[in-house]
């Protein structure tokens, strides 16, 4: 299994090499060489920051079409709590769930349903362990893999429980086994997801050995197709939900935190406030913390970048929702889910950031980057391709990249090269004619370079 399987990936024909992507991009896994990007696999998170930046739609999510569930002889969908918050008016959760059977699934488990399973086992984790507080949500696979590349300090404060997709995968997948008798092969569990960052958690999970999620759909994918269906359910739709207020309020950011029953704790949404907050939290800036929730995405998984509605109006019809449900529908005394909720396997520090093999090589290319850093204009322009200057003097310490592919420093060294040719001009003057012209010409051709990168120096200011 590849432990930098990736979601998002890139369209180059679509893509024009603007840099909107690389300066957005929060782990700076992208870059711009000889006119299109490029995703460095291992800096990657699969947060989709920069499917949501692209203004050519150059950065797309791979994710399974809705023809796959036929690849199983039984299915069973998995629809994300975020699911409700795309639909207008949506007053009773089972009209989507008995829409997803006629869709064609034959049984629905709701992964709010396991969220209550999870928000009960966190209560009871935090009351057992007190060492390592304040503990960090492990609910968004982009926070996890963040933490696992850039805050190695804050790894023993992951929370160690599965996020509710995998245990609502797991439950699925015993119940569906038990129910038909069908080996497991047989059986396809479909998540239906806001996000590409669980497509990757299904290809290459953090925390469990391999996850029991068989497929991902699109929330986008999906919603169309289910809006026939729900006019078909009538008003009156058979009873099968099994979640309640906190399950459903699992979809929106601080929803987790809320049920927890806590006012302990700390929730953050957007890829950038979660990179801040980490950054306080490694820096010991919080105290009297019991827990931290991080969404890659903001307003949480309803800014997922597969959904349909914008997140803001999709968490008012969240909390619309929930307003009649009970607190809570699924307990864990009741669902045996105990054999699904705890990590399998630790998440280890993978420092695909250093500039060596060792630590000695490390150091020693750092001083060499910081020199070049000193070189370069420090603007953070973008225009080299790379996010920044910093970011740009790594790349050649890497053998990546050129000091020449900064606009800047290679219009002062054509300045510098033409001074020189100047003086050398003017010294060889009362040498010979037919080297003199020869220095004359070349004074000119690099002056003549010299001025079309000032100009294009000036269009990009």
């Amino acid at each position: 299994m590849d432990k930098f399987y990736h979601s998002v990936r890139l369209e180059e024909s679509l893509c024009r090499g603007c840099i909107n992507c690389i300066k957005r991009c929060p782990t700076q896994a992208i870059r711009v060489r000889n006119g299109k990007a490029r995703i460095n696999s291992k800096f990657c998170i699969d947060c989709g920051e920069c499917i949501r930046v692209c203004p050519h739609h150059a950065k797309q999510a791979t994710y399974d079409k809705l023809d796959v569930i036929k690849s199983y002889k039984y299915t069973v969908a998995l629809p994300a709590p975020s699911l409700y918050g795309q639909f207008n008016n949506l007053e009773d959760v089972n009209i989507v769930l008995n829409a997803l059977l006629l869709m064609g699934f034959d049984d629905v488990m709701e992964v709010g349903a396991a969220a209550e399973l999870v928000s009960e086992a966190t209560r009871a984790y935090l009351e057992e362990h007190q060492e390592n507080l304040p503990m960090i949500s492990t609910a968004c696979p982009s926070v996890v893999r963040l933490i696992r590349v850039r805050f190695p300090n804050l790894i023993p404060h992951l929370l160690p429980l599965n996020p509710p997709v995998e245990v609502a995968a797991c439950l699925a997948a015993k119940k569906a086994m038990a129910k038909t008798g069908l080996p497991r092969e047989d059986i396809g569990i479909c998540f239906i997801s806001p996000c590409p960052s669980k497509v990757t958690y299904a290809k290459a999970p953090l925390g469990t050995e391999k996850s029991q999620i068989d497929r991902v759909l699109a929330i986008k994918d999906v919603y169309p197709i289910l809006l026939s269906y729900m006019k078909a359910v009538g008003p009156d739709p058979a009873e099968i939900g099994t979640s309640g207020k906190i399950g459903v309020n699992w979809g929106r950011s601080g929803g987790e935190a809320g049920g927890l029953f806590t006012e302990s704790y700390l929730a953050a949404d957007g890829i950038e406030n979660v990179i801040r907050v980490l950054e306080d939290l490694e820096d010991q800036k919080f105290s009297n913390l019991k827990f931290v929730e991080l969404d890659a995405c903001s307003g949480g998984c309803v800014g997922g970048v597969l959904t349909v509605e914008n997140p803001y109006v999709a968490e008012v019809k969240l909390k619309r929702l929930r307003r009649y449900m009970p607190v809570a529908r699924s307990h864990m005394d009741g669902e045996h889910a105990e054999d699904c909720m705890a990590w399998t396997k630790e998440v280890d520090y993978e420092p695909v950031f250093s500039l060596g093999h060792n630590m000695m090589e490390s150091f020693a290319r750092l001083n060499q980057a910081e020199r070049l850093l000193k070189k370069l204009p420090g603007l953070d322009c973008g225009s080299c391709g790379a996010p920044t200057c910093k970011a740009l003097a790594e790349d050649i310490v890497r053998g990546e990249a050129r000091e020449e592919d900064c606009v800047y420093y290679l219009r002062e060294s054509l300045h510098k090269l033409s001074s020189e040719v100047s003086h050398l001009a003017d010294d060889m003057a009362a040498g010979e004619k037919d080297g003199r012209e020869t220095l004359r010409l070349l004074k000119e051709y690099i002056q003549k370079i010299s001025d079309d990168m000032a100009k294009l120096d000036e269009e990009k200011r």
